[in-house]
Formats: structure tokens, sequence, C-alpha cells
């Protein structure tokens, strides 16, 4: 071998090409990871589909019909009622004044007492009164006396016709002033001037009393008058209104019966109510002057109208709608509305009698939709029973 000959680095030896195959290869490696995440993607996404829809219809064979409750409904009694406040009064206040000047001389009778007609309530010291009365009966026995002696001197011709005429003039003077004498001296004794109870004693033995001072008040109360102020609205209603049931709640709720007695024909001026009085009864004396009542007005009746709970109609815009139940399927219908009865409001129309109306679910059904009626009831009361 020749020494002399370069030596060829071995980094320096040519290197031999890659094959294309070896090139593409990580390439490859990468589409293909992505080709199977997709595929693992879309089948899982289609998984996921198929198990929704597959919850959906299995929640909808599983779900249960909604449960009601239905109104049948027939005909029944409807009647336009309002409610007014009223108080009783007494039939008769009555404020007795003395009628002459004098002192009390007793009082009769006490506060609450009840008395009958023409009963002593008090006396007046009398004695001034009963001598001017025999003073006028004396003029007047005198007066008669003169009289009798002139008519038998006229039948003489011996009085003339002017004296006899003077003496009939005084007789009529003098019984004129024993009347008036009588009546004074009658006054002295103050009597009931009908059957009631003696509310207020307003005298006491030994005051002295001038003409017109108050001495006692006397109430009628074996009947009573209830007044109830009537809005403008509501008279013509009332004029054809005869019986009214009246509620005292102070007797327990008591319900009595009375009967119109006067409509005023003139409004109050500050309330702008129109006063009307009833006429109630109170022989066995259970209700007082002054209690506060409730009076039930009967407006309007209708005989065999069709109700129903106020609370089952749904507003919807301006329309009424209630819903039905025909063969297990709910039914959508308008009604039109009448007259208001408590909780309860008549159709006038868009229902007929047999009907079967949801009371309880109305506002969780759609129309066309089944259901199952869990109770029917006859009567709206029967709801909360």
């Amino acid at each position: 071998m020749d020494n002399n000959s370069e030596t060829i680095p071995s980094d320096r030896k040519e290197r031999k090409p890659l094959r294309p195959s070896r090139r593409w290869l990580p390439a490859m490696v990468v589409v293909s990871l992505l080709v199977v995440i997709g595929l693992l993607f879309v089948r899982i996404h289609t998984k996921a589909a198929d198990i929704k829809v597959q919850n959906q219809t299995s929640m909808k064979k599983e779900r249960p019909l909604p449960n009601v409750v239905t109104l049948a409904l027939k005909p029944t009694l409807i009647r336009d009622i309002i409610d007014l406040p009223g108080v009783t009064k007494p039939w008769v206040e009555l404020r007795l004044t003395s009628e002459v000047a004098g002192t009390v001389t007793a009082k009769k009778v006490r506060e609450g007492t009840t008395v009958q007609r023409g009963d002593i309530l008090a006396t007046i010291d009398y004695r001034d009164y009963k001598n001017a009365h025999q003073s006028a009966k004396a003029s007047y026995e005198l007066a008669i006396s003169d009289l009798d002696r002139l008519k038998k001197l006229y039948t003489r011709k011996v009085t003339p016709q002017s004296q006899l005429d003077g003496a009939v003039a005084q007789v009529a003077n003098t019984k004129a002033a024993m009347d008036e004498a009588a009546t004074a001296l009658e006054r002295c004794t103050i009597r009931a001037p009908f059957s009631g109870v003696v509310n207020r004693f307003f005298a006491e033995k030994g005051q002295y009393l001038a003409v017109g001072d108050p001495v006692a008040e006397v109430l009628k109360l074996d009947r009573l008058k209830v007044r109830v102020g009537i809005p403008e609205s509501d008279v013509d209603a009332v004029r054809r209104v005869d019986k009214f049931k009246v509620r005292i709640d102070a007797l327990g709720g008591r319900i009595f019966q009375a009967r119109k007695y006067f409509l005023s024909k003139t409004a109050d001026a500050m309330a702008r109510l129109y006063n009307l009085d009833l006429e109630l009864d109170n022989s066995d004396g259970s209700i007082l002057p002054d209690m506060f009542t409730r009076v039930e007005i009967v407006k309007q009746e209708i005989p065999q109208g069709l109700s129903i709970p106020l609370y089952s109609v749904v507003n919807r815009n301006n329309d009424h709608i209630v819903y039905v139940v025909e063969d297990s399927k709910v039914r959508e219908k308008a009604v039109e509305l009448g007259l208001l009865d408590g909780w309860q409001v008549q159709v006038s129309q868009g229902l007929a009698p047999g009907d079967r109306v949801i009371v309880v679910g109305q506002r969780s059904v759609n129309d066309g939709e089944r259901v199952n009626v869990a109770r029917i009831v006859d009567s709206p009361e029967e709801i909360v029973q």
C-alpha cells in the first residue's frame, strides 16, 4: 500500500438517500389518528343523540296524565246581592220637657225602667196651679149663676138683650180660664206618652224647672229602625225590594227579617247616600239601639241559571276561557259571564247543563290534552270538602 495516499474521514463518506415511504410515515400516522378521533367523535355524538331520543321517548311514555277535578253543571238559583252596613235606631226617641214652671217634687221611675203609656214619670209642685184652677172654677160657677138669673129677667122683659149677651160671653171666658188652669194643673204630672223605656232622666228632685227644660228621654224599642245608606247606583234596584235580611254580629251573627219602611227622597249632602229605613221587630228586646248591622239586599234573581267558581275562569286577552272534559280530553270554551254571586259567577253563554267544567287543575292543561278526572263534584261547596 502506498503510504502517500490520503485517508478519507468517515464522516465525509457519501450518505445514502432515504426511502420515500419512510419520509411520509409521520404524516400518515397523524392523519390516521385524526381520522380515528373523528370517527370516535361522530360515533359518540350519534350515541348521545340516540340516548337522548330514547330518554325523551321513555319520559313521554312514563309521564302520568294530569289529575283534575270537574264540576257537573246544573241549573241553580243565582242572586245579585249587595251587602251594606247599617245601624239600629229606636222606633221613637222622645225627649220630654216641662210644660209648666215649678220644682220637681218626685221622680217615680229610674233610668232603664220599662213604662207603659200613661205611667207617671215625675211630678212638679202643683199647689199654685191648684189654687189657680179653683179660682177659675169659682169664677166660672159665678158666671153661670149670673147667666141663669139674667135669663129669668130677660123672659120677663126686665133685662135687655145686650146684658144677657154679656153674661153669655162672661160664661165662655171663665170656662176657658178654668180649662186652662186645669190643663196647667194636669201638666204638673209628667206621664209616659207611649210604652217604652226611660233611657235618661235629666231632672232631679228639688230642681226648679222652667218651661221647656228637659225632664226625661223615653225610647220605643218594641220595634226598631235599621238605617242604611244606599248608593245612587243601587237606588232603583232597592225601590223594587220590600224584604231584607239583617245580620247583627254583636248578637252572634243572628239573622233578622226586616221590611222597607221609608226611602229618603234626597241624598245626604256629605256622603251622597240615600237613607233607607227598615222596620225590624224587637218584641223580645234583644236588639239595642246603635248596634251595627249588615243588610243583605237582593237586587236581582235568576231562578235557573248556570254558575261556576270565579277562579275556574282563565282570562286570555279580553276573552273568558273555561276548560271542560269530554271523553277524557280537555276542550277549551269561550264563555260570557253575568251576575256575580259571592265567589261564583253566572255563565250566560258558552256552557250547557251537564258540562263538566275543570275547577281544579285548569291552569296546567291544554286544549286537546288527555287528563285523569280524579273527582267529579255536583256543587262548588263540595270542592273544599
